[in-house]
């Protein structure tokens, strides 16, 4: 039986803008998931999407798909969306392919920095799924 591989969804928004926290690994499985989330968040009318990815275990080109796709549509829409702190095969993927500075941009404040223009995230600090996908 293969193992259970899970990736967890974080969100954390303030009506224009989303701090998304993906947990897990983003692959073929999983990258749909991404790509809801994402996406939910332009229907809802958030134009400014930065996303956490400090607890991404692994990233593969599925998951670089659904970014560029979803910065593609927020860019469409007026807005941004920023990737925060890739893992280093996610990093390797953006160099390789020359598309970090879509995803990436420059050099910005720490994701703890964005927290007060979110809110409060919950009453200890502590995350709780918006989106939970379990992959067999």
């Amino acid at each position: 039986m293969p193992a259970l591989q899970m990736l967890n969804v974080y969100r954390h928004d303030n009506k224009i803008r989303a701090l998304i926290t993906l947990a897990g690994e983003i692959d073929q499985v999983s990258a749909p998931l991404v790509s809801e989330t994402l996406e939910r968040c332009l229907r809802e009318g958030i134009r400014t999407i930065d996303v956490d990815l400090t607890p991404v275990t692994f990233c593969d080109c599925s998951g670089l798909n659904a970014f560029l796709r979803a910065s593609h549509h927020t860019v469409a829409a007026g807005g941004s969306l920023r990737l925060h702190y890739p893992p280093p095969m996610l990093v390797r993927i953006l160099t390789l392919t020359g598309t970090g500075p879509l995803l990436i941009g420059p050099p910005a404040a720490p994701v703890e920095s964005l927290l007060p223009v979110y809110g409060a995230i919950g009453r200890r600090g502590v995350l709780v799924p918006a989106v939970s996908g379990g992959v067999l």
